[in-house]
């Protein structure tokens, strides 16, 4: 009875521990990734988009958005409303079994869901914007399954691209290896998935990477291990915003994040405005 209570919860905590930002550094990259320097915020930004830029958007590529462990798709409905209000076509995916399962079986379910959109669509191209295990989802995709054809932008919202000391935790706790859960195991700092995710180029095709966190993220640690390296672009959002407060599960709804997201989809330099809401 103690675990049936005690898994919900740590499926909870585990979603939100993807993204966890500290100062440590994990991998050793074979070319140096592109960070966002700490410079004066773009307060000046417009909040809302021009006629221009939406109807630029609504002929663009479409967006998906994908949910993290634990995370339902109602969860990201204010996100895809943002993108949906400047001007982009929307859908929001679910990870099979909310995300406790095999990530790369919830990678080939990914690969299907992709190829319905684009038929649906008739574009070449999607862009994803990934919460959490989603961005570990979707690099999988594209990485290990062909996607770098079929995915324009990528953009990862505390997602624990190298591991989470989560498992450590669980341990400790007494619950062995992350309770069961497959994809907590898989997630672990060292797992043999990992090993394989980070084996070669983290950023392959013509994707454009970016791969954002947060200081005040509570389940990924270290920080960050939410970084990619190969070229991507690292928005560390107290680089250039260092009052903003923003948590895991934060990173979906907070203002700051999305003109970030906003930035990269519109293959914009990436200037955080500290004071979106």
């Amino acid at each position: 009875m103690l675990l049936r209570k005690i898994v919900p919860a740590l499926a909870v905590a585990v979603a939100a521990v993807l993204a966890a930002p500290t100062t440590a550094a994990v991998a050793a990259p074979d070319r140096p990734a592109v960070s966002v320097a700490a410079t004066a915020p773009a307060a000046g930004e417009r909040v809302t988009s021009t006629a221009a830029e939406i109807a630029a958007a609504a002929a663009g590529n479409p967006v998906i958005v994908v949910g993290g462990l634990s995370g339902i798709a109602s969860a990201y409905g204010p996100l895809a409303t943002r993108l949906r209000v400047d001007g982009y076509r929307v859908w929001v995916y679910q990870l099979p079994n909310l995300g406790l399962g095999d990530i790369p079986a919830s990678a080939r379910a990914f690969s299907s869901f992709v190829a319905q959109v684009r038929a649906s669509t008739g574009a070449a191209k999607v862009d994803v914007v990934a919460h959490s295990e989603g961005g570990l989802v979707s690099r999988y995709f594209i990485k290990s399954l062909g996607g770098t054809s079929s995915v324009g932008r990528y953009v990862s919202l505390g997602t624990p691209q190298y591991g989470t000391y989560v498992a450590n935790i669980v341990k400790f706790l007494g619950l062995g290896s992350c309770a069961g859960i497959v994809a907590c195991q898989q997630m672990s700092i060292g797992s043999s998935f990992l090993a394989g995710l980070n084996d070669g180029d983290d950023t392959p095709g013509t994707v454009r990477w970016t791969a954002v966190r947060t200081l005040q993220d509570e389940l990924v640690r270290p920080v960050d291990n939410a970084k990619l390296a190969d070229g991507a672009t690292n928005v560390l959002i107290q680089s250039a915003c260092p009052l903003r407060v923003v948590g895991h599960l934060g990173l979906v709804l907070d203002g700051t994040t999305y003109t970030v997201i906003r930035q990269a989809l519109r293959d914009q330099p990436i200037r955080p405005n500290c004071f979106a809401l």
